[in-house]
């Protein structure tokens, strides 16, 4: 378990003990260079670890995916917090001197606001997209970032980039990434995301696309016809969780 904040109130003269349940994050725990950190954004709270070094240096962001948001049976969850650790690892493994990972509106904290489309047919409305902006813009504090989203963050990330132009980001890395949710829920023949923006073209700057050899949750056919081809970097013996001996290229 990840607990969250404590709060003492005051109710009719005596203290009330309120320990807030952030969510369940399996055995993870965030090196100590990381700092957790929330930020409200929007109607939402996101939940951070950072790791800054250093007040001029490039800020590496990585956006989580779509996390817990159905279940095995493709029902929608009660809470949609990872409870895979893949993305949290790759961050905080990242050598750089200022590391963000940054989770989705919903995820580890369940503010009154959430509802259950935040993570289904809404997961990319124009709300959660704002949010998120208003999130890297918090940490970002006008430095230049580089932008990397994992399965639906890539798709959040990249909605982000297009309508938000005044964020600096440098360089855009998806990993295992939806990049056109309509395409997508075609492939698979699942409901339409009816309440979500779509990504129409690909943003005009620096990036890179890796892509598991192995994967069956965003195949390499669909990331194909969304980058042309290009690009793009296929990585071997992985799978949309699981990826081997991933190395991201951050130059730009």
């Amino acid at each position: 378990m990840h607990w969250g904040i404590v709060f003492y109130i005051m109710a009719r003269g005596v203290w009330v003990f309120v320990l807030v349940l952030i969510g369940c994050v399996s055995d993870w725990r965030a090196p100590d260079d990381f700092v957790y950190r929330s930020i409200l954004a929007g109607r939402y709270e996101i939940a951070t670890w950072q790791k800054i070094n250093d007040s001029k240096s490039p800020i590496h962001i990585y956006l989580e995916g779509d996390g817990y948001a159905f279940n095995g049976r493709g029902v929608p969850t009660d809470d949609p917090t990872p409870r895979g650790t893949f993305l949290r690892n790759l961050a905080t493994s990242d050598n750089a001197l200022n590391v963000v990972y940054m989770a989705r509106p919903c995820q580890y904290i369940m503010p009154p606001t959430c509802s259950q489309s935040d993570w289904t047919d809404g997961r990319f409305s124009s709300d959660i997209v704002d949010s998120v902006s208003s999130a890297i813009k918090a940490v970002a504090n006008n430095r230049p970032i580089i932008l990397i989203g994992y399965s639906g963050g890539a798709m959040l990330s990249g909605l982000v980039i297009k309508n938000h132009p005044e964020i600096n980001v440098a360089k855009w890395i998806t990993i295992a990434g939806v990049l056109n949710h309509s395409d997508w829920t075609e492939y698979f023949g699942d409901s339409p995301l009816v309440s979500s923006m779509n990504l129409d073209e690909l943003p005009h700057l620096p990036q890179v696309h890796y892509v598991a050899q192995d994967d069956k949750t965003v195949p390499i056919e669909l990331t194909k016809k969304w980058t042309g081809g290009k690009n793009m970097i296929i990585v071997p013996n992985s799978t949309h969780s699981k990826f081997e001996q991933i190395e991201l290229d951050f130059t730009y």
